[in-house]
């Protein structure tokens, strides 16, 4: 459906639930994932629909890796798209969306990164992938990558590619 001319569409309703208490070292969290399914649901023309968070640590993501993947160690963020079902309200639910704060503040640590503005690229990266996005096939991922790096600008967050990019253009 789309809205009338002149009128945005409602951004996804977005169940964010925080696991663990290591969360509480960045307030803004919550705010920033929200903010992250806002902006790329509506760059995909996918808002109205709704997702799950869990902000959880590398212990309980470590867990769902092994089960699911058969990856035996922490992941930043894990994405398991839902059957295409409707909800009792109609709106589609498009899956959860799983991030552990150790790997995603260590990833911050070693490579010099905002963990706001990491955690912003996660949420936006995980929700790609429930939306039928992947990067197994390298021009899926350049078209992954680049949506990703058109959302984060829509927001006024740094392009987490352009070094990538920068090195992909001249023969990196």
């Amino acid at each position: 459906m789309t809205p009338a001319p002149g009128r945005r569409a409602a951004a996804p309703a977005v169940d964010i639930q925080v696991q663990s208490p290591l969360w509480q070292a960045e307030p803004a969290a919550e705010e920033t994932v929200r903010a992250a399914i806002a902006a790329a649901a509506a760059t995909a023309s996918t808002a109205g629909n709704e997702v799950a968070i869990l902000l959880t640590d590398d212990k309980a993501i470590r867990a769902l890796n092994r089960q699911w993947r058969g990856i035996d160690k922490p992941t930043n963020v894990l994405s398991f798209p839902a059957a295409v079902t409707q909800t009792s309200i109609g709106a589609k639910f498009y899956g959860d969306i799983v991030m552990a704060y150790e790997t995603l503040k260590r990833e911050c640590d070693d490579e010099d990164r905002v963990f706001l503005h990491h955690l912003a690229h996660l949420t936006i990266h995980g929700f790609l992938h429930l939306i039928g996005y992947g990067h197994e096939v390298d021009a899926e991922a350049e078209d992954m990558e680049g949506l990703e790096s058109k959302i984060m600008m829509r927001m006024k967050l740094p392009d987490p590619w352009l070094g990538r990019h920068l090195g992909r253009e001249f023969g990196a």
